[in-house]
């Protein structure tokens, strides 16, 4: 075990298969069974699945001979658990947890009833039942909490926990637990087994509230940390945040090298990627990634992290019957589970499929809605995002006095948070209320900007992620628009018009 929590995961295999031996040669059938589950529990971590069978299949065999019952075959039913719930039969899955249960308070085994009984919390919350399941995971955090319980079995009801949280974006718990496990490590520094996922955990939370410099030192930190440990599953999701912050800041080469270090560890790098490629206005590759993943994903909490993403591409796509069926979606899974985030999430949703169906007015309402959960829960990029769309409603709405605060309320944050390509957005939103230059489209007065700073074709390109010939089209139509001969007057008219 001490091999285990400091990270000398080789180690902590050879010892116990060690221990199993020397249990069997004593004639210990049931400790040898105990030592064969724990095995099979780490290979099974390790994504080892048929030596994990194995040694599980074992244990099983072991106890056969034994008349009495015994604490152990509570411990093989927590397999039975994972087994039915990655098969979606949820209704085995917790008769196997609540079996647990009974077996553990029959041999007062502490650890077992903890760890069962977070599990049934897991399936409730799968099954819809919220508030039961976040119940039974708060009583079995009461253990951890409490000091009651092994070190093993501590880490490993920590991250479960957290998991879960943050598959119904539980963000408020995700949070209250994510600190209480930070601690927990601190207070332990030769602790590596859980403290890279307590990083790669902590990563995600600082990426929500915006401290995004802290997002990437924790996820860089939570890579080293877990390489360390052979936990594949936690390090590609560190790789994943890692990405996911680039993406926002604009460092498009460093998220897609982050994306792909995800793939590589067997973490499948969406919705981010497919955001990426949508940033770099490869629209077309960005919506079959985004359908092809929603296409082989029927997990409904999978599919709640991908349903965003798929309506915002859809949206851009010019797909509005698409993103108006994952709203609807998403809408259907924020009332079933009831976390703030997720209604959030549904109500930004909402309003912006309103939006681009012409509808400004209930768009606004929807977006309104969305700004006070987001601010809730403390998500200020989110918040800022719902700003600009709250804006755009009061231009379509001709409201421009009010469109103008929002998006300069939208950009101070975004400039704050070191959102570049928010930034550059909302900054052409602002040029475009200038009546002369309403005849650029967006993209037009971005290259236009660009131009004006000296740059060639050729670098505005390479920066806007284009094609060279889509920017000489853009630039031809700029001066058609404006009706001028050379780079130079165009330049003169940005700057006459402020927009340099």
């Amino acid at each position: 075990m001490s091999a285990y929590l400091t990270g000398r995961d080789e180690e902590y295999l050879r010892a116990l298969e060690r221990t199993h031996h020397a249990c069997l040669d004593a004639g210990k059938c049931r400790r040898a069974a105990r030592c064969a589950f724990w095995l099979g529990l780490r290979l099974a971590f390790r994504g080892e699945m048929a030596p994990a069978a194995g040694w599980f299949g074992r244990a099983h065999r072991l106890l056969e001979s034994e008349q009495d019952d015994c604490v152990e075959r509570g411990y093989l039913k927590l397999p039975h658990v994972e087994q039915h719930l990655a098969a979606g039969d949820l209704e085995a899955a917790y008769a196997a947890a609540s079996g647990a249960v009974e077996i553990g308070e029959h041999f007062a085994d502490v650890d077992l009833v903890a760890c069962a009984r977070h599990l049934q919390g897991r399936v409730l919350l799968r099954q819809g039942r919220t508030a039961e399941g976040f119940a039974l995971l708060d009583e079995a955090m009461v253990s951890v909490t409490a000091g009651e319980l092994s070190p093993l079995l501590t880490g490993l009801i920590y991250c479960s926990v957290i998991e879960a949280c943050q598959q119904v974006h539980a963000l408020d718990r995700a949070r209250e637990w994510t600190s209480a496990l930070g601690r927990w490590c601190s207070e332990q520094p030769q602790l590596v087994s859980f403290s890279g996922s307590c990083l790669m955990h902590r990563a995600e939370i600082k990426r929500l509230s915006g401290a995004w410099q802290d997002a990437i030192d924790e996820a860089q930190q939570a890579v080293e940390r877990l390489a360390q440990t052979n936990n594949r599953k936690d390090a590609a999701a560190a790789w994943y945040q890692l990405a996911e912050v680039h993406r926002l800041r604009g460092r498009f080469d460093a998220a897609e090298q982050a994306y792909r270090s995800a793939s590589q560890y067997g973490f499948e790098p969406q919705p981010g990627l497919a955001l990426l490629r949508l940033a770099e206005r490869h629209i077309d590759a960005a919506a079959a990634a985004i359908r092809r993943v929603m296409g082989a994903t029927t997990d409904q909490l999978r599919r709640i992290r991908l349903l965003p993403a798929h309506v915002e591409i859809m949206l851009t796509a010019g797909d509005i019957e698409e993103a108006w069926r994952a709203c609807r979606e998403l809408e259907d899974c924020a009332k079933v589970y009831g976390t703030e985030l997720l209604i959030a999430l549904a109500a930004h949703a909402r309003g912006a499929v309103e939006m681009a169906d012409g509808d400004a007015q209930a768009a606004e309402v929807w977006l309104r809605q969305a700004m006070e959960g987001w601010q809730q829960v403390d998500a200020p990029y989110e918040a800022a995002r719902a700003h600009v769309m709250i804006g755009l409603a009061c231009r379509a709405l001709g409201d421009e006095d009010g469109a103008t605060l929002e998006l300069q309320a939208a950009g101070n944050v975004f400039r704050k948070l070191g959102a570049t390509p928010d930034v550059s957005r909302v900054d052409t939103l602002l040029d475009m209320r200038s009546d002369e230059a309403r005849g650029l489209s967006a993209r037009e007065l971005q290259v236009l900007r660009l131009v004006a700073t000296g740059k060639t074709n050729r670098e505005i390109a390479s920066e806007l992620h284009l094609s060279g010939k889509t920017v000489d089209r853009h630039v031809s139509n700029i001066f058609n628009k404006l009706d001028v001969p050379t780079r130079t007057a165009a330049t003169a008219w940005a700057y006459e018009h402020h927009l340099v």
